[in-house]
């Protein structure tokens, strides 16, 4: 099997089981957290809380369903690019998998947008009263701290021009 093809099974198969982790998660909550009081985890701590969220992160945007299926639809073409143009090196392999994260977080949560109509968060840290979240959401937010760290410290410029034109157009990609 060519290094090319090889790349891109990985990452469906890895996708494949982040979004199955979510979706399972999500299904568990529905069956077991909807219409319930919370599960007290960690009293004053940490519960597991249903809540139907129809909104983006932290609930903002409410009701915009058919702009947040369209966004991620754009996003995840975006993402397969960049994964198309991310070569087949150790060096490069964090950003693959980041992708991957990234892209499994926002398929999971279209999938509940486009068959429920609304999100399933479950996750609530009463703590610090952090908004109510979900498995997908941890994979976005995680892997976005872990780009930010990345790209700061890991990564030279010089690493990220395979994404510029001038890159590929020097490089006949």
């Amino acid at each position: 099997m060519n290094q090319k093809l090889k790349k891109y099974i990985s990452a469906a198969v890895g996708v494949l089981v982040l979004l199955l982790l979510d979706q399972y998660t999500k299904i568990l909550a529905l069956r077991f957290l909807k219409d319930q009081p919370a599960v007290v985890i960690l009293k004053g701590v940490f519960e597991l809380q249903y809540l139907e969220n129809r909104g983006a992160a932290f609930g903002m945007m409410q009701n915009q369903r058919f702009f947040f299926l369209i966004i991620t639809v754009v996003v995840l073409g975006i993402m397969v690019y960049l994964y198309s143009l991310t070569p087949v090196t150790r060096r490069y392999l964090p950003l693959r998998l980041c992708m991957v994260f990234l892209a499994a977080g926002a398929a999971g949560n279209f999938i509940d947008r486009l068959l429920r109509g609304y999100v399933v968060d479950f996750f609530y840290f009463s703590l610090i009263d952090f908004p109510i979240f979900n498995v997908a959401d941890i994979y976005v937010t995680v892997t976005f701290f872990v780009l930010v760290l990345l790209i700061f410290f890991y990564y030279k410029e010089e690493d990220l021009m395979i994404y510029s034109r001038q890159y590929r157009k020097e490089h006949q990609i």
